[in-house]
């Protein structure tokens, strides 16, 4: 069972890296085109949940800080691209 924990721990703080790598480069005003928190909110967010993966052990902190760079990735970080890209055609 500890092997499995190490490894999702691995994963969210790779994801975790990932999504703050992505949120630096991005223009402050594409978060706010997509109606979503600006970027300083998200910075911070990701930071935090990167934060409570390294040094919390209680599993239910790491839940959250899952959900939140999942959120992050998943919902805003699709958004934020397409609005920077512009149209397709």
């Amino acid at each position: 069972m500890g092997l499995i924990m190490e490894a999702l721990r691995l994963l969210t703080l790779g994801a975790g890296a990932f999504a703050i790598f992505h949120a630096v480069r991005q223009r402050t005003d594409a978060f706010t085109a997509v109606d979503k928190l600006s970027k300083p909110i998200w910075l911070g967010i990701l930071i935090a949940s990167l934060l409570v993966v390294l040094v919390l052990p209680t599993m239910f902190f790491w839940i959250i800080a899952v959900v939140a760079i999942c959120v992050y990735l998943v919902d805003v970080r699709p958004r934020v691209d397409e609005v920077q890209r512009g149209p397709r055609w």
